[in-house]
């Protein structure tokens, strides 16, 4: 698209460079970078907002929905596999026996049977349940890029942003990557100003605390302040604020870094040590246990959006570490692991997370989502795991505005492939944006300047 420009390029070019000496500190205080094209948004329908917050725990790597939510007791034994179903106190509504405590919670959440794509390799997988959108290939080697969709929580940050100094779009504690880094975890065309804010720190380490949320030690607040003042006064005599969305952009950034900065209820809200012992040791000593509580303690700040990934890697080579991934690799067998760490730590984790919610009072506007990118196969391998599963697998959902005790859809009596009610990533993504206030028909441009639509159509079926 043709640009007016009303001076000489050179001079532009000269007062960016000007300008980019001047915050050069402090757009690396938070990890801001100049933002991108950003796509113009339609109107709209206004709708009621049901879930205020959200917290995604994505389960990298890929749970099998026939050992956990889905199980069929009544299948071959090479079907149903060696874990025991055991009843949920929602009639006909079975979990596994590493769950009893899910079992006593299983009036809470909706379970979605019937989730279903083509996409059987992770980078591919995992870009489409992070984003509602299918991948242009089915590739391992599927890279990031501008042209890929950006992640749920970056479109809520264009479109339902926090005003205040809380960040709108957290994510912690790992980038996710199989080989290469999975795209979906980012702003992508949205541009870097609706970024996640981002930490790899370990919410379980002693003495847990984010170096991004401190001034180094020879940079004052003051000097900080009076370096903004003399910045808006170059915008304001060269023109850029009005010229330049990406400065705009950038101002916006370096704002809501100063706030964070400055928040006293932004540190408390990542204080962690201030919490109880007794809470903390309900959600255990691991980092997914430690980084679900601080999840809780984010959206009770006001955080809108917050993703915790279950693992950096996909897993399947050990039984204490990684995601769930378990084919069975180098003499590792599915069941050994998830006996001895997904089962324990996903039991003990989402159970205590909806109690903790539920207590505060918080549940009823506040959507947990757990989903991994794809499910496992149906039939055991030769060593006694399961491999990639797109073709169906579980969802689950409890509070924000979703029934109690409620499944959607089935699977057929394998566990194969969706029975009735077929639901697809874009779909999910269109039920959480509708039960945020978001209108899924929303369009936002991507950086040619085409309008996309940000989801499919919602499964209100699932809405109470």
């Amino acid at each position: 698209m043709a640009t007016t420009h009303h001076s000489c390029p050179s001079l532009q070019h000269a007062r960016l460079g000007r300008r980019s000496l001047l915050t050069a500190g402090a757009a690396g205080l938070l990890g801001l970078q100049l933002p991108g094209a950003r796509g113009a948004v339609s109107t709209g329908v206004a709708l009621p907002v049901r879930a205020k917050r959200v917290i995604f725990l994505f389960q990298w790597g890929g749970p099998s929905h026939l050992d956990t939510f889905d199980l069929k007791p009544s299948a071959p034994a090479e079907i149903r596999g060696p874990l025991a179903a055991i009843p949920s106190v929602v009639p006909g509504l079975p979990v596994s026996e590493h769950f009893p405590e899910m079992a006593k919670r299983m009036d809470r959440v909706t379970l979605i049977h019937s989730m279903t794509h083509t996409m059987k390799n992770h980078n591919s997988a995992g870009y489409y349940a992070l984003t509602g959108h299918a991948p242009p290939s089915d590739d391992q080697r599927l890279r990031d890029s501008l042209d890929l969709w950006p992640a749920y929580g970056s479109v809520v940050d264009k479109l339902r942003p926090n005003q205040g100094e809380m960040p709108t779009f957290v994510s912690y504690p790992h980038t996710i990557a199989d080989g290469s880094i999975t795209p979906g975890q980012h702003a992508s065309f949205l541009g870097k100003r609706h970024d996640p804010f981002f930490f790899s720190e370990d919410p379980a380490e002693k003495g847990f605390h984010l170096p991004q949320l401190a001034l180094p030690a020879d940079l004052e607040l003051d000097r900080m302040q009076r370096r903004r003042e003399l910045l808006r006064m170059v915008d304001q005599q060269a023109g850029l604020l009005e010229q330049s969305a990406e400065v705009g952009g950038f101002d916006a950034s370096y704002d809501k870094a100063i706030g964070m900065l400055t928040s006293p209820a932004v540190k408390a809200a990542f204080d962690l040590e201030s919490e109880p012992q007794e809470v903390r040791d309900r959600y255990g000593p691991t980092s997914y246990g430690q980084s679900c509580l601080l999840a809780r303690r984010l959206v009770e700040a006001g955080v809108t959006f917050t993703t915790v990934y279950f693992s950096r890697s996909i897993g399947g080579q050990k039984i204490d570490t990684g995601g769930w991934d378990t084919h069975g690799f180098n003499n590792t067998r599915m069941y050994e692991i998830v006996d001895k760490y997904h089962h324990p730590l996903t039991d003990q984790t989402l159970s205590v997370l909806l109690d903790d919610l539920e207590e505060r009072g918080l549940i009823d506007d506040t959507l947990v989502l757990w989903v991994g990118e794809f499910g496992r196969t149906p039939k055991i391998n030769d060593s006694a795991s399961r491999d990639h599963w797109p073709q169906c697998y579980t969802a689950l959902l409890a509070g924000g505005g979703v029934k109690r005790g409620y499944v959607h859809g089935a699977s057929d009596a394998q566990g194969m492939f969706p029975a009735k009610h077929p639901v697809r990533p874009e779909d999910l993504a269109a039920t959480l944006y509708m039960l945020m206030g978001i209108d899924p028909t929303t369009e936002v441009h991507d950086l040619t300047g085409r309008p996309l639509s940000i989801a499919g159509k919602p499964v209100t079926d699932v809405i109470a």
